[in-house]
């Protein structure tokens, strides 16, 4: 079976990586399936999310052992229902675009980390009929659209955050076929246009959402805005989200910092090379942490009362791989680095990179100004 690839600098991650990893394993099932926490729910964006934890902490059988899960619940078109509980669909699920697209993220996660080359054949299947699923909901204008319901009709919503998550899984799929010796230039083609959305047409989005800070800093995150735009965009909204050594509000009006949003502003941060950002507010985290290795999913300040009481895998995945782009705890550390995405160059005579090199320069000549961020 194959083992995550460590790297030296794994050894300084200031956290209980195993205690983490080991939460994870306490709330997946027999089946594979990694529900948001013990007896509850699982989607299949948390579920993918949870087990690029599990990847992250070592426990690459048990990741495996989840994505199996997602290929054999995959529908016939490509998609997932949004929320299942003990097995079945929930009344009232629907097939989210971005729930379906993320098992490309997932998958390449996973092949980074384990080089594991028969995995990604063999999840090839799953993973292009998924991104077929997504593209085919792309509008006129770029956008994708949110879901569509169980009587096969869509809700032609297009959410900014589910958008730039399906950015960032559409680029893992074109990175995927290539490394399959696939072609598949209306995957490309989509994904262009939806940068080009994100970037250049915000009215395109549900503008109710933009309250919520996954709205800020998912553009960052899923690669589709990057340099100079990224640090204007984090600068913009810092004081109406980020709560120093609290962490990130989940919404801009409520005292409520959330565990799993502040872990995905340190990934964003790493992402566009702010390391030193990246681990100031990855140092909040660290104590709000059960004894079992979960983390808190939420707390209202300044009272300091846990919210809610559920502990849930996926905030406990999103510390895991947020320690990684910090720290490169796996080869898969630079997954979400803008400049893992930009082409190498290479002497000529010399081999093309492949999609397992980590090489990159994330550094810009500004910055973001710390001390301005922290007044």
């Amino acid at each position: 079976m194959p083992k995550t690839i460590p790297y030296p600098k794994a050894q300084y991650a200031p956290l209980d990586i195993a205690a983490t990893t080991e939460f994870i394993l306490t709330v997946q099932t027999g089946d594979g399936k990694i529900p948001w926490s013990d007896g509850g729910m699982t989607d299949p964006w948390d579920h993918v999310e949870s087990a690029m934890g599990l990847t992250v902490g070592g426990s690459c059988e048990a990741a495996r052992k989840a994505y199996q899960w997602s290929a054999r619940t995959q529908l016939a078109d490509g998609s997932w229902w949004s929320s299942y509980r003990k097995g079945d669909p929930e009344e009232g699920a629907y097939k989210d675009s971005n729930m379906t697209a993320y098992i490309a993220v997932g998958v390449l996660h996973y092949y980074l980390a384990t080089g594991d080359d028969e995995f990604l054949r063999i999840m090839w299947p799953c993973v292009s009929k998924a991104i077929d699923y997504v593209t085919d909901l792309q509008a006129e204008g770029g956008e994708i659209f949110w879901a569509k319901r169980v009587d096969g009709s869509i809700d032609t919503k297009a959410l900014l955050t589910g958008s730039s998550s399906i950015y960032m899984s559409i680029n893992c799929a074109v990175k995927i076929a290539r490394c399959l010796g696939e072609s598949r230039p209306r995957w490309e083609e989509a994904r262009i246009r939806l940068g080009d959305a994100i970037r250049h047409k915000p009215h395109l989005f549900d503008q109710t959402k933009s309250c919520f800070s996954m709205d800020w800093y998912y553009p960052i995150l899923g690669g589709a805005v990057t340099d100079e735009e990224a640090l204007s965009r984090i600068e913009r909204e810092w004081k109406a989200f980020v709560v120093p050594e609290w962490g990130v509000r989940c919404l801009s009006d409520r005292s409520w910092a959330t565990m799993a949003e502040t872990a995905e502003l340190a990934m964003a941060l790493a992402a566009m090379g702010e390391f030193e950002t990246a681990e100031m507010v990855f140092g909040w985290l660290l104590d709000k942490q059960y004894d079992d290795g979960a983390f808190w999913t939420g707390v209202t300040f300044p009272d300091c009362t846990i919210y809610t009481l559920e502990k849930t895998a996926w905030t406990a995945a999103a510390v895991l791989l947020a320690a990684d782009i910090l720290y490169d705890i796996t080869a898969a550390s630079r997954l979400f680095s803008h400049g893992f995405w930009r082409p190498v160059p290479f002497p000529q005579g010399d081999r093309e990179p492949s999609i397992r090199d980590t090489r990159y320069s994330l550094e810009h000549p500004e910055g973001l100004d710390h001390g301005q961020l922290m007044e």
